[in-house]
């Protein structure tokens, strides 16, 4: 009993703080509490009166409602599948809503106000199937299913971007959703989210003897006579309704559903109704502390900070420590390359050039038109415009495969990237700060400033990962957690520049469109200086690979090895994001082409990677451009949705590996 006396007073506490914070805002707090208790309270004419009823009251309820119907369900999912890191966020349910919304507010707008709910429900389920197929039903323990939601969410996210800067003018309320936000008007929204959230009586009446039916096993279970299958089925369509609802109402919330249910275990509810309940309370009182933690950094600020950005801020270092104590043998194994030739095969070489200057042709001399396409010399004005395109595309394309290379050879994982290990992102995190702070364009940043983010994010990575001696499963979800608590921050900034959110999206995005010659032709000279030292570098690498005691015997200093190549990975990874804005997967892509083109030594690698990356690069500037002509794609973005795909068949084949 003292257990709950607790958790209520936290509860209570919580919500008083955050009335306090939230109507103090709109005047004297005490002043107005005074005169309600004593009943002199002119509720008429006092417009504190009816801001705490009609804003500060209904926020509140909201938080509470919205916070502890995400900790539920994170209870709900962690108690299914004996995972304690399930949630709707590493479920991959988020950001499924979120693009069945996008698609909703793009397609028809005009039936937004009453299918919202359904297409989040429909993209919730699409992401929650497209996770469950790639690790199998009857793996959702460990860490696997977290990559796997972690990387849909990237695939997912990617396409939502996409859709939103082909329909600008569609998508002007999509950014504060996108960000989370409990500020509401009155009590409408509290009203309709209530109505919906009905089933959560029913999951804590009904559930928990199924949920310790199945907690013994699904074997011990069918012989106590549940049907699994159908169970599981019922309660994972529960809680990704309620996920649906919440996030349709409010934006996306995450991590609620993580933390709540590990902090009831944690101080003593084990039994799956009290887990359940306990987990509801947590998440209410904790919602209700970050929403309050939001709203008074608006008002110190004087403008508004989204509460999805408060929750990531603190979710994040969650995420991680909890990855970090439930690392089991399983989650340890090895990812391996492709498998390819031993050596390279003849010609790969020929053929990576032949299509290189093949997409180079067609880009400088195939125009597009309202009428159709037609090979014609381009004028002085379009040669202007078309020569910086390229060489971005081929020295972006070289850079970052060959960060990519290190990266995977100094951690021996083959998953590594400059995107998916955060260090993309903590470039675009230092300049997007900076453009905010001091109000420069973000396409005039010193590439100094993305590569002080790039090591930041570098040197926080390998402080986590050396716990775990750098594993493979361990280090990416590190990765991925620093970049969701990234991109969560960049959302924030969405929030507050105005109209040129499109500017700054546009460049998220990763775009050639407004690379000018100057910046072209510096990226080069940087990539082609850092290119040499890699090369000149290259005996280092191998003896790293070869193992780091193997390379200490040969008389290798490691630390000096490792911060010289870290520091040129930022750096190749800095330049690339300053001049064109992030670009996902092509670090991941390339080294892999590479290794099944039979190029497996260090430095056949690094000149392959930069040639495949550089191919992929301009293949997908050259689609962007013609594909929904005369709007464009960024290059950017196809990229991340060819290498999510990807990414996505390395888990599905890693698994059928395990098995």
């Amino acid at each position: 009993m003292k257990r709950w006396g607790y958790l209520m007073a936290a509860f209570i506490g919580a919500a008083l703080l955050h009335l306090g914070v939230g109507q103090h805002q709109f005047g004297s707090v005490g002043q107005l509490y005074t005169e309600w208790f004593n009943g002199t309270l002119d509720k008429q004419d006092s417009f504190e009166w009816l801001a705490f009823v009609e804003a500060s009251l209904p926020r509140l309820m909201m938080a509470i409602t919205v916070g502890g119907a995400l900790g539920l369900v994170g209870s709900l999912f962690q108690q299914l599948t004996q995972n304690r890191m399930m949630s709707p966020l590493t479920f991959g349910t988020s950001s499924g809503a979120w693009l069945g919304l996008v698609l909703l507010s793009i397609l028809a707008p005009s039936l937004a106000g009453d299918y919202s709910l359904l297409m989040a429900l429909l993209g919730a389920l699409l992401a929650m199937v497209l996770v469950v197929t790639i690790v199998g039903i009857n793996n959702l323990s460990g860490i696997p299913i977290v990559l796997a939601g972690m990387a849909v969410n990237l695939l997912l996210g990617a396409i939502a971007t996409a859709i939103i800067l082909l329909n600008d003018q569609y998508a002007q309320n999509l950014f504060v959703w996108g960000a989370g936000d409990l500020g509401q008007n009155g009590w409408e929204v509290f009203d309709w989210l209530l109505i919906r959230l009905t089933p959560i009586f029913l999951l804590i009446f009904f559930a928990p003897r199924v949920l310790q039916l199945l907690s013994i096993g699904s074997k011990g279970a069918a012989a106590r006579g549940l049907d699994v299958s159908w169970a599981f089925f019922l309660l994972i369509s529960l809680g990704v309704w309620l996920a649906a609802v919440s996030i349709t109402a409010v934006g996306v919330i995450s991590f609620v559903g993580l933390i709540a249910p590990n902090i009831a275990r944690y101080i003593g509810f084990t039994r799956p109704r009290t887990e359940l309940v306990a987990s509801f309370i947590l998440g209410a009182a904790f919602l209700a502390l970050t929403d309050t933690l939001a709203t008074y950094l608006g008002q110190w600020s004087l403008d508004m900070i989204p509460t999805g950005t408060a929750t990531a801020v603190i979710g994040t270092p969650a995420l991680v420590i909890l990855a970090r104590r439930r690392l089991s043998a399983q989650d340890q194994l090895s990812l391996t390359l492709p498998t390819g030739p031993d050596k390279l095969k003849n010609g790969a070489l020929q053929w990576l050039g032949l299509a290189m200057t093949f997409l180079i042709l067609l880009s400088v001399f195939l125009a597009s038109s309202p009428s159709g396409y037609a090979l014609q010399i381009p004028d002085g004005f379009e040669w202007t415009l078309k020569w910086p395109r390229l060489l971005t595309a081929i020295a972006s394309g070289i850079s970052l495969a060959v960060a990519g290379v290190v990266l995977q050879r100094l951690v021996f994982n083959p998953l590594a990237s400059p995107d998916i290990l955060g260090v993309s992102a903590g470039a675009v995190l230092a300049l997007v700060l900076a453009s905010l702070v001091f109000g420069y364009s973000i396409h005039g940043m010193s590439p100094w400033v993305a590569m002080l983010g790039s090591v930041g994010a570098l040197v926080v990575l390998l402080f986590l990962g050396k716990k775990h001696e750098f594993a493979p499963s361990i280090l990416i979800l590190t990765g991925l957690s620093l970049t969701a608590l990234l991109e969560a921050l960049v959302q924030f900034t969405l929030t507050r520049v105005g109209d040129d959110k499109y500017v700054l999206l546009g460049w998220l995005s990763g775009s050639t469109y407004r690379v000018e010659g100057n910046q072209a032709i510096t990226l080069v000279v940087c990539v082609a200086v850092s290119m040499a030292l890699v090369l000149v570098l290259s005996r280092w690498i191998t003896l790293i690979s070869s193992g780091r005691q193997f390379a200490a015997a040969r008389g290798l200093n490691l630390n000096l090895a490792y911060i010289t190549l870290l520091i040129l990975v930022a750096f190749l990874c800095a330049i690339v994001t300053t001049t064109m804005g992030p670009v996902s997967f092509v670090g991941l892509l390339a080294p892999h082409i590479a290794a099944m083109l039979g190029a497996r030594q260090v430095t056949q690698q690094i000149y392959f990677s930069g040639a495949v990356g550089a191919v992929l690069l301009l293949l997908a500037d050259f689609l962007g451009q013609i594909v929904v002509y005369p709007a464009q794609i960024s290059a950017g973005t196809l990229v991340s949705v060819l290498g999510g795909s990807y990414f996505i068949y390395i888990l599905v084949r890693n698994k059928s590996i395990r098995r």
